[in-house]
């Protein structure tokens, strides 16, 4: 994981929980600058200091195959939308247990409910996808995990915790990267 893509996932973070959005210990990194046969894919528990899960994670079909290179907030697009989530309420669709997400960008992920990017398992993110094609398959937007660990990262993720999704596109910003906005909270840490 970069240093610069976990401080700018730390402060979105840190600005959302001292907002009173954010309800939870756990900061989920999803780092789509790299390529998809990667682990990608970073569960952090910041109150124990400590890595949960290192894993996959599927982008969108319309945002290319093998990398992630082009990113909408426009539905029936398929592409992987960047910024900043919380977590939802979980439920049970075609994909199995899944959770819905709240995109709190405006603008980038702001129409995440509407275009039903939510996280859940998939059979295309597996070892045996990996080997057969040397990359993993692509979801319709939605940050999709491998099967086997989908209970696990729900367990985790679930009540209302930060999800930070990057990549490479240079116009993206967000009112959560503002450091202004944390000292002008008079928020301090526990």
């Amino acid at each position: 994981l970069e240093l610069s893509v976990f401080m700018d996932a730390y402060l979105g973070y840190l600005n959302l929980t001292a907002s009173g959005l954010a309800e939870s210990p756990i900061l989920t990194i999803v780092d789509f600058k790299k390529p998809s046969s990667e682990p990608r894919m970073w569960i952090l528990d910041l109150q124990k200091e400590n890595l949960l899960l290192h894993t996959w994670a599927a982008h969108g079909k319309g945002s290319g195959r093998e990398m992630a290179e082009t990113f909408s907030n426009t539905p029936e697009s398929f592409q992987t939308s960047l910024g900043f989530y919380l977590t939802a309420e979980e439920y049970r669709g075609k994909n199995g247990r899944s959770l819905r997400l709240d995109g709190m960008d405006e603008g980038y992920n702001s129409n995440a409910r509407k275009r039903h990017v939510v996280m859940h398992g998939a059979d295309y993110v597996s070892a045996e996808t990996l080997a057969l094609n040397g990359f993993m398959g692509n979801s319709e937007g939605c940050p999709a995990v491998a099967r086997e660990v989908n209970d696990l990262v729900i367990d985790w993720v679930k009540g209302r915790s930060v999800l930070f999704i990057t990549g490479n596109a240079e116009n993206y910003q967000s009112q959560w990267l503002n450091p202004e906005l944390l000292l002008s909270s008079g928020w301090s840490a526990p």
